[in-house]
Parts: C-alpha cells; sequence; structure tokens
C-alpha cells in the first residue's frame, strides 16, 4: 500500500517500512507522530485529501544536513571552494503504519 501526504510544505510518497527525511518537528526520539493530510492511497485521489485516511511514524533522528561545497568561479581568475550555506534541520521518520 502506498500513500502520498503532505508536510512542511512538501509531498512525499512512502509505502511501510520507507524511511523519510522531513522538515523539523516539535517530536523526540521514538515518539509516534501522525500525518492527517494524505493526498493519496493507492488508487484513490482525495478531493483535496482522503477522508479517514493517516500514516503512522516513528521518529528515529533528528540532526541537521552537512553544509554545501560552494564553487565560485570568474573568469580568468582562480576558483574558489568553499563551505558556505546554512544547515537544515530535519527529522528522520520510518513509516510505520498506513490507516485508509
Amino acid at each position: 500500500m502506498k500513500a502520498v501526504f503532505k508536510n512542511g510544505g512538501k509531498q512525499y510518497i512512502v509505502s511501510v517500512g520507507d524511511v523519510v527525511y522531513l522538515e523539523k518537528m516539535n517530536a523526540s526520539v521514538d515518539d509516534t507522530v501522525t500525518f492527517d493530510e494524505v493526498l493519496m492511497l493507492d488508487a484513490k485521489v482525495g478531493n483535496p485529501l482522503v477522508t479517514g485516511a493517516s500514516v503512522e511514524g516513528k521518529v528515529l533522528k533528528q540532526g541537521k544536513n552537512k553544509k554545501i561545497r560552494v564553487f565560485k568561479y570568474k573568469q580568468k581568475d582562480r576558483s574558489h571552494r568553499k563551505t558556505q550555506g546554512h544547515r537544515q534541520p530535519y527529522t528522520k521518520v520510518e513509516i510505520t503504519k498506513i490507516n485508509g
């Protein structure tokens, strides 16, 4: 069974046992989280949401991504490599159950 749910302004397609990286949530490790904004469940498409459907998951980890490497290039000059940008916080969630 596959489902498409919305979280943090993004849409994720998942099935049971998948591990997804989501925007940081207010949950601690080993908490169970429920996503009620299910847009699609197998072949059933919601208008805009599927009624009575939800996706449950277990929080595995919270952290920050690595900083990205940036190459700045100017013509007839040497390119410079530097670490730049911010580290996006994330929540790693394993999907345990799809209700619907």
